[in-house]
């Protein structure tokens, strides 16, 4: 690809993230098929209450403390205490209805051997999910600018981003303020920008990815991130300080989102489902002025 030198902005992909279960552990992964849903696998798989309801590390920190790893044909997932868990990839036990958020959607059931380790684990009753990949759950439109953009159990949209600028910028702040300087993972994103500048990822319009024979991948980053405790969050000890939260709350309160403080961009797929992302892939924008 050539980008045009008249590109405001150029860069690598540094690193990629996929989360395979909804507010458990992520896997760093040196490359990633991307499909209309965001990079293959991620938020598959999600967990419930008894009421069908889905449930998050704001309010059970410990969920950041289930490590999954995918294989070829199931995911291994892991936890203190905890024999492992494998879980078939493609295969799933009956059908259920869940809620994400305000959406309410098919899902699948991955069965009581799952829900038990769950239960077990978390402390209350839980059942895990497979998202149906017949429904099409969408982004909001009022947000995508009326493009429909598919997503799965994702809190809104197919893919974050995130920049190693950004995060240096935060870890500046905090190690001035006496606190250690903290990993990126605490703040989930799918797809690390290196290259660019401190929340350049907020301002850019169409990011153009460099795939070689492959051609090219467009995202459209479309929606500030708003960041809950989840940041707060070790995701090695899963005790929560709310340094981190606070820190953010000095510089990033965002006024697209009437003051709410946010660290990241949601973005769609463009162009590109089908292809590959790989650490190392050149990226390109240009800057969005409003």
């Amino acid at each position: 690809m050539s980008f045009n030198p008249d590109c405001d902005l150029s860069g690598t992909i540094a690193r990629l993230f996929v989360y395979p279960v909804k507010s458990c552990a992520g896997i760093e992964v040196q490359q990633a098929l991307l499909t209309d849903t965001g990079l293959d696998l991620d938020r598959a798989w999600m967990v419930v209450d008894a009421r069908g309801m889905f449930l998050t590390q704001r309010t059970l920190p410990r969920m950041a403390l289930i490590q999954p790893q995918l294989k070829t044909d199931e995911m291994v997932l892991r936890a203190p205490g905890m024999l492992a868990l494998h879980v078939a990839i493609d295969s799933v036990e009956a059908p259920a209805t869940v809620t994400v958020w305000r959406d309410t959607v098919p899902a699948w059931d991955m069965g009581a051997v799952a829900a038990q380790w769950f239960t077990d684990f978390l402390g209350q009753p839980c059942r895990l999910v497979r998202f149906d990949p017949e429904h099409r759950r969408l982004s909001s439109m009022d947000w995508t600018g009326g493009v429909e953009a598919p997503n799965q159990f994702a809190d809104g949209f197919p893919v974050l981003l995130a920049s190693e600028a950004s995060m240096e910028e935060l870890n500046g702040r905090l190690v001035a303020a006496g606190y250690a300087a903290v990993g990126i993972g605490r703040f989930r994103p799918n797809v690390v920008l290196a290259g660019v500048g401190a929340h350049d990822e907020d301002r850019v319009d169409l990011i153009r990815v460099d795939c070689g024979a492959e051609g090219e991948v467009h995202l459209q980053p479309v929606k500030p991130c708003s960041r809950c405790p989840i940041p707060d969050i070790d995701p090695a000890t899963a005790e929560t300080h709310p340094a981190v939260g606070d820190m953010l709350r000095t510089y990033r309160q965002d006024k697209r989102l009437h003051g709410a403080i946010t660290f990241g961009m949601n973005a769609i797929v463009r162009q590109g489902a089908g292809q590959m992302l790989r650490k190392g892939q050149r990226i390109g924008a240009d800057l969005r002025f409003e």
